[in-house]
């Protein structure tokens, strides 16, 4: 008899969209509407969902980030950060997500929609003082991020 567990990985998207207001980077985040860490703020993003492109999860990220903020970014300016699969990094059981980022010029004002319950502007200093205000491990993508898009 074996003991061996089998666990499924879900595959999703986080988007750390920074935008540069008044000579400081601010980062959009959106304010969970559920469970993990409903009322906490996170990166926009979510699964990829069947029939998406599992090798490049651009497009995934995209849509998420419009669907959760209103905000649309073109696909080719999404800049891959990494991929975090961590076991333990989401309470749910095994996530891993690919990260994606990129820079728009000021702070296109937000809309709130699926699963989040709100959406702001965040100056990332502010979010990096804050170790333990987001949920999951969004502050290290975001870190990640902010750095990749400083070597660019």
């Amino acid at each position: 008899m074996s003991t061996e567990q089998i666990a499924t990985a879900r595959l999703t998207v986080d988007v750390v969209l920074i935008g540069r207001r008044q000579g400081a980077d601010h980062v959009l985040l959106i304010e969970r509407g559920w469970e993990p860490f409903a009322g906490r703020w996170a990166l926009p993003g979510g699964h990829v969902d069947v029939g998406e492109d599992t090798t490049n999860t651009a497009a995934s990220a995209a849509r998420e980030l419009a669907e959760e903020t209103g905000i649309d970014i073109a696909v080719d300016d999404l800049v891959p950060v990494g991929t975090w699969a961590q076991p333990g990094r989401d309470p749910r059981g095994r996530y891993s997500t690919d990260v994606w980022t990129t820079v728009v010029a000021g702070t296109p004002a937000p809309a709130a929609g699926d699963d989040a319950t709100a959406a702001r502007w965040v100056p990332v200093d502010d979010v990096l003082a804050d170790a333990g205000a987001l949920a999951f491990d969004h502050l290290a993508l975001i870190v990640a991020a902010v750095n990749a898009l400083e070597f660019r």
